[in-house]
């Protein structure tokens, strides 16, 4: 079998002296060939019009390069594998950020058919067979090398936005969110104006960037807004989006995406009205995160409120002022003898009987303060961990100031 030269056979190659030749007549129309091919460029393509007169003549460079290049290639005594890395070294790297990668390869495509064209009009019949065969050959180290150019420099970007990203969710965090975090929110994609929702889990066993673009996946395919970072054992991501406002919506979301945290529980933060307040959820998050120990069955993800219980006990003053204003304040506001069934219900292991006889009051009445109850607070006392939540609350509402009043003696 004939050796080949990166796809040419060397058995199809003239001599040498031969190619030296026909690389000379290339060589005086080169200019010719450059200038058909910016104007076919400008005929052909409505984004190559657009450009700015200095990024054409930096597309006019390449195109100069890589036929200059061919010529030389062509006309080595012993031709080996085209070196095409000086082609776009002629450009500056802000072509590459000004002009996509289909875009040079249409700069490339049309390039390898004017050359073809020209090869046609001036060269005799007998050499045009090899030079396009070889024009391809050259063509197509050209196109491997713009893609590597393009793939080095979108892992750049990503290395650099990865960045970015885990900058301004410190940020975020920290409370720290001023117009400066926001322009980098909104470089990295950020466009929401409303609601944010902090979402905290287990940093993955798998590589991080992986886990993080399954993240994001998942909250394009839910058209919302997100920003991540792992930080040590624990991955943080930032929603937002005005459906996330939506009781429940957020933990939706986040069940879409659960799996790409490691193993543990992930806690959904509460909906605040402004990534620059979301601080305020990741706070929350992030006490619930820590406290989340002290519940193991709770579903996952679980809302920060689920954990209050957990977050009181492990020494959240956020947690324990919350179940005393949020529970415990409003049913002795209420009146009407709710605060007093709730202590007598729990105390009979919750059973509506015994609560009924302690009280001196018919079963339906202790069934309707019950229901009242759950009105009231959100939480319902025949409900095993509601009833856990609000005897928690009945003993901090007690013992915090502001709400350490004597109960109303009830009828």
């Amino acid at each position: 079998m004939a050796a080949t030269t990166r796809g040419i056979h060397k058995s199809l190659l003239p001599s040498a002296k031969t190619r030296a030749t026909i690389a000379k007549r290339l060589s005086g129309v080169t200019g010719e060939m450059t200038t058909a091919t910016v104007a076919e460029m400008e005929q052909r393509h409505a984004w190559f019009r657009r450009l700015s007169a200095e990024h054409r003549s930096w597309v006019t460079l390449v195109a100069q390069a890589g036929i200059d290049g061919f010529v030389r290639w062509f006309a080595e005594p012993e031709p080996s594998g085209p070196v095409t890395s000086d082609v776009f070294g002629s450009a500056p790297r802000e072509l590459a950020r000004r002009i996509s990668l289909y875009q040079t390869v249409e700069l490339v495509r049309t390039t390898i058919e004017v050359v073809e064209d020209q090869i046609d009009e001036v060269m005799p019949k007998a050499d045009r067979p090899v030079l396009h065969a070889a024009i391809v050959q050259y063509s197509r180290e050209v196109a491997f090398s713009a893609a590597e150019i393009y793939a080095r420099a979108a892992e750049l970007r990503g290395a650099w936005d990865a960045r970015l990203e885990a900058l301004t969710v410190d940020a975020v965090l920290r409370g720290e969110t001023d117009e400066t975090v926001l322009s980098r929110a909104s470089t990295l994609g950020w466009r929401s104006t409303a609601a944010a929702v902090v979402v905290v889990g287990p940093a993955p066993d798998r590589e991080s960037g992986q886990a993080l673009e399954a993240i994001r996946h998942a909250c394009a395919i839910a058209q919302t807004d997100m920003l991540g970072a792992v930080q040590g054992d624990r991955m943080v991501v930032i929603l937002g989006g005005a459906e996330l406002a939506t009781p429940g919506r957020a933990a939706a979301v986040a069940a879409t995406f659960a799996a790409a945290f490691g193993p543990g529980p992930v806690v959904v933060g509460p909906a605040v009205e402004h990534l620059m307040e979301a601080a305020a959820s990741a706070r929350e998050a992030l006490s619930a995160f820590r406290a989340a120990a002290g519940w193991p069955e709770a579903p996952r993800p679980v809302a920060s409120a689920d954990l209050l219980p957990e977050r009181a006990l492990s020494g959240d003053g956020h947690a324990r002022r919350a179940l005393a204003r949020d529970l415990y304040d409003p049913l002795r506001a209420a009146g009407g003898g709710l605060l007093e069934t709730l202590v007598t219900f729990l105390d009979q292991g919750l059973s509506v009987e015994a609560a009924a006889r302690v009280l001196f009051v018919h079963a339906n009445t202790v069934r309707y303060r019950l229901r009242r109850i759950h009105e009231v607070t959100g939480y319902s006392p025949t409900d095993p961990r509601d009833a856990y939540a609000l005897r928690l609350a009945l003993t901090l509402g007690r013992l915090l100031p502001g709400s350490r009043r004597e109960e109303p003696a009830e009828a």
